[in-house]
């Protein structure tokens, strides 16, 4: 459980995101200031630069931050991947709205298209060492890598679907879906 500094950090840490994300979809990115965003988040300038290096980090950055690392179980690599990142999956349902607003503004501003990408580059390589951890290849083995890549794609294809969808399903529905087919192309090579 965390303390209150943690919350108090979290807390502060979504406020940013939340403000720059609302002005950035209010006005562009190009017309928000980091001191506007302090401001909306009732912080000073120097709080924000303390959570993030610029606004555009605020709007992208890594939302999946306090997420645990991904520890994955004994089962066959696929469910193992789901199951480790459902919490992350959790987390994203639990900030609909945010995530939504967060797509939107980065659709209508695709200079932040660089930074999505390395953010998530940056999270896929994490997934690959985890992977790698946990299946005692070496970190430079192509399987994790592979691993961690194409179940990056399934994600990235069941968030655009949710986001888009306008239904009541979950997140993580989406992605067992996305995932099945990948189990379905899987099982093709076989027959």
């Amino acid at each position: 459980m965390p303390g209150r500094r943690e919350i108090k950090r979290r807390q502060t840490r979504l406020a940013l995101i939340t403000a720059a994300l609302r002005l950035a979809d209010e006005r562009g990115v190009d017309r928000v200031t980091t001191e506007e965003i302090s401001a909306a988040a009732e912080v000073s300038p120097r709080t924000f630069f303390n959570y993030f290096a610029t606004k555009e980090h605020a709007l992208v950055g890594d939302p999946l931050e306090d997420c645990p690392a991904p520890v994955l179980k004994p089962l066959p690599l696929l469910d193992a991947l789901l199951d480790a990142l459902a919490p992350a999956f959790e987390q994203i349902q639990g900030d609909r709205d945010l995530w939504l607003l967060r797509m939107r503004v980065i659709s209508a501003n695709p200079q932040l298209l660089p930074l999505l990408i390395a953010a998530a580059a940056s999270a896929e390589q994490r997934l690959a060492q985890a992977i790698a951890d946990q299946t005692g290849l070496a970190p430079d083995h192509p399987r994790p890598q592979v691993a961690a890549a194409v179940a990056n794609a399934a994600v990235r294809v069941a968030v655009v679907r949710w986001a888009e969808s306008g239904d009541s399903r979950p997140l993580i529905e989406h992605v067992r879906e996305a995932f099945h087919h990948l189990k379905e192309v899987d099982d093709s090579r076989r027959t």
